[in-house]
């Protein structure tokens, strides 16, 4: 896993549901057979009305055309992200858009288990509110070791909570490798 996290942000606000991450019309794809489960990162975050994206006017959506690759690989998200059903496919549908972490003022418990317990990717919690001091586009560096993300549009760096012990989970990629790796297992 990266120490370093560089990207573009995608600013979202309060209540981001999982049918707005992955709408339930698309959870018909195979998410084992790698071409198809592309789908899922083509469909990420189509549930989301342009207006709750934190967009200027005119302006793009998380993923263009037909690519399943967004521009975007650092969220930036409001409280309560991920709430609703509990679908473990909206965090697998943002990992394969390439998102790498979502940094919210609080997450809905399932989706931030889902996150860990699959190893899709950091759910970092930031110590405030940062989707209105973030916009879509801004150029961002996460650095996992010191919990901080520093805007490199604006030159201001934000301190977040610590991942704890949910990091050595998502490092060994989910939590039964995890566990094998801590010997709890065979």
């Amino acid at each position: 896993m990266e120490k370093i996290i560089k990207g573009k942000a995608f600013v979202l606000g309060n209540n981001i549901d999982t049918d707005q991450i992955i709408p339930a019309e698309h959870l018909v794809y195979s998410l084992t057979d790698r071409e198809e489960s592309k789908k899922y990162g083509h469909f990420a975050l189509s549930g989301v009305p342009i207006f709750q994206a934190g967009l200027p006017e005119g302006g793009k959506h998380f993923i263009e055309g037909e690519n399943f690759l967004s521009d975007y690989n650092i969220i930036i998200g409001g409280s309560n992200f991920g709430c609703g059903s509990s679908r473990e496919h909206a965090p697998f549908a943002l990992q394969v858009a390439g998102v790498k972490a979502v940094i919210a003022e609080s997450y809905a418990r399932i989706f931030y288990r889902n996150c860990v317990d699959g190893g899709f990717l950091l759910p970092y919690e930031s110590t405030t509110k940062l989707n209105d001091q973030i916009r879509t586009g801004d150029e961002l560096e996460l650095d996992v070791q010191a919990n901080t993300i520093k805007n490199l549009s604006t030159g201001k760096t934000y301190s977040l909570r610590s991942l704890g012990d949910i990091l050595p989970i998502i490092e060994a990629g989910d939590i039964f490798k995890y566990a094998r790796q801590a010997g709890m297992i065979a």
